[in-house]
Parts: structure tokens; C-alpha cells; sequence
């Protein structure tokens, strides 16, 4: 995947360690760090916990639940979809 640069400019820490991204487009972010110093920043969208039904929840703890005790289907096989 080959992405467009749109902005560069440099910036700086300030006094509380803190770097302020200029014109961002998003309120969240998911930051990693790598070894060799560099950042990776990608854009989050964080969904309201009531956004989500109860009966979804539900469905899901159920879900958990038999996967922790093995109760699991037969693994499907996805290679054709490569």
C-alpha cells in the first residue's frame, strides 16, 4: 500500500513530554513505538459502551465462556480466500 505524504513539519516535546499534532483529523489514536525510535500513530473511532445492545454483550460473554471451557467448532478453512 502506498500512501500519499500530505503534511510534514517538525515538532517538539513540551514541557509534559506532550506533541501536538497539527490540523488532526481525529480525537483518538493508537500509538506504537518501535525500536529503532520511530512512531506509528493510527486514527481510532472509540464506540459509546451503550452503542453495543445488551444482547450482543451477552452473546458475547456466552461466547467466551464456551471458548475458555473448549467448546469449539471445527476450524474452517480460509485458504481459498487468499
Amino acid at each position: 500500500m502506498n500512501a500519499t505524504l500530505v503534511r510534514e513539519y517538525e515538532t517538539h516535546l513540551d514541557a509534559k513530554k506532550r506533541i501536538t499534532i497539527r490540523g488532526a483529523e481525529c480525537e483518538y489514536y493508537a500509538v506504537k513505538t518501535f525500536s529503532d525510535g520511530h512512531v506509528l500513530l493510527e486514527p481510532r473511532v472509540l464506540v459509546p459502551p451503550d452503542a453495543v445492545s445488551k444482547k450482543t454483550l451477552k452473546m458475547m460473554d456466552e461466547a467466551a465462556k464456551n471458548f475458555k471451557q473448549g467448546k469449539v467448532s471445527e476450524s474452517i478453512a480460509l485458504d481459498r480466500y487468499l
